[in-house]
């Protein structure tokens, strides 16, 4: 069978061009789905993003659960997309395979490093893919590309048959660009959530001030949608600081603590291969190599004081509303000094959700001159599904991007 897909943006990578049809009817039937180059396919070699791990790692046996569910539920696999080499950047190029073209915003790039999931999603290339998330490889794409995104509660759905980074913050995760399609995934994967009702909202100050204005122009329409939200649950909304000492502190330990996970995940096979990185992640590389033990176990200390941090803040009926990044997506030829810039600042907000282990959905909006914004949710550990319900609810309230046509797959706010 000719592979279907005429990619226009870059997205996939050679070795992807490959179809697995559907293994059963069901709710996913009709769908179109693509996988980040790290979710092994049965048959079919996953690359990470770089040729050397393709070289030198054998064609999976195996099939990742994640990708036999959908199929299983109706969903047809197009094959594999682009990721930044081993998910090590949130910038969404690749020294390899190039940079893929975001649709939405063709000057700029489309954010890392679920990029390739990104970019054929935002073309309608195919309704949604697989992508995962560790300091912010769902969420960065998804604002950049205006797309809906959910970083799942760490340790919610299997990450097995997976290339992982950081096994302590990785997350599976998709992207789509409807949101009754991006509900409908949810629906499948994250089936058995038990019911809930969120009662209160606190909008995290310290990391608006960390994102450019448009993301704040954009925070007061999602309050409006909160308080006046008609037949639905009227929400408290506070404003507090997620973390007392700044976040660059927690950006410093989450840095720490996933850098060191990370070389140990692929330390000995960096060592003993000496692949080729592009030369902004060749240089994490080396830093992560040189992370003591001691650094890390402070960091993972850290780490369970924010983790603790936040869920009490949220309880069991409280979400927190964030920037997804903090910033517009980049110029496709922004200078090494702003892209690196540019990273801190997100990750001193993305690291959040991170150092928590909570579920964040991105809701994808247009600045007044027509670039992706994302604002985010943010709920208690295993409100993943509640938590996509409420934030489709708000899109629709306040114009998000991929409303426009209600599918009955969308369950009102008040059900969540």
């Amino acid at each position: 069978m000719p592979f279907p897909i005429v990619d226009t943006v870059g997205a996939w990578v050679p070795h992807g061009h490959f179809i697995v049809s559907p293994q059963n009817s069901g709710p996913l039937d009709g769908l179109r789905f693509a996988v980040k180059d790290l979710y092994d396919v049965a048959g079919h070699p996953t690359g990470a993003g770089n040729p050397d791990w393709l070289a030198s790692h054998p064609v999976a046996s195996a099939t990742s659960p994640l990708v036999q569910t959908l199929l299983m539920n109706g969903a047809t696999l197009v094959g594999k997309t682009l990721t930044d080499e081993l998910a090590y950047s949130i910038q969404g190029d690749n020294h390899h395979y190039g940079t893929p073209l975001n649709i939405a915003a063709p000057d700029r790039v489309p954010g890392g490093s679920s990029s390739g999931s990104a970019a054929a999603v935002a073309a309608e290339l195919c309704d949604f893919a697989l992508a995962s998330d560790t300091g912010g490889s769902t969420r960065v794409p998804a604002s950049y590309c205006g797309l809906w995104g959910l970083r799942t509660t760490h340790g919610r759905l299997s990450n097995a048959n997976m290339v992982g980074l950081s096994p302590g913050f990785d997350t599976a995760t998709w992207l789509a660009k409807q949101a009754d399609v991006f509900d409908a995934v949810g629906s499948v994967l994250l089936a058995g959530e038990v019911r809930r009702q969120f009662k209160r909202a606190v909008v995290l100050s310290d990391a608006f001030e960390l994102a450019d204005d448009v993301f704040t122009e954009a925070l007061q329409p999602v309050l409006d949608a909160l308080r006046h939200q008609a037949g639905a649950l009227t929400f408290d909304i506070q404003t507090l600081q997620a973390a007392r000492g700044g976040l660059e502190a927690w950006r410093v330990q989450y840095v720490a603590a996933s850098a060191h996970e990370a070389w140990q995940t692929h330390g000995a096979w960096i060592t003993s291969t000496q692949p080729t990185f592009g030369p902004a992640i060749a240089e994490r590389w080396r830093n992560a190599a040189g992370i003591s033990d001691e650094v890390a176990q402070q960091a993972w200390r850290v780490r369970n004081s924010a983790r603790q941090c936040m869920r009490d803040m949220l309880g069991e009926d409280g979400i927190a509303i964030l920037p997804s990044a903090s910033s517009l997506a980049l110029p496709r030829d922004a200078d090494a000094r702003l892209i690196e810039n540019t990273r801190n600042n997100t990750f001193r907000i993305c690291c959040i959700a991170g150092l928590a282990g909570l579920p964040q959905v991105s809701i994808p909006y247009l600045t007044p001159a027509g670039v992706p914004i994302g604002v985010s949710l943010m709920g208690p550990a295993g409100s993943d599904l509640a938590l996509i319900r409420l934030a489709i609810a708000v899109g629709q309230a306040t114009g998000a991007l991929g409303t426009a046509m209600r599918s009955s797959r969308v369950t009102p706010l008040s059900h969540a």
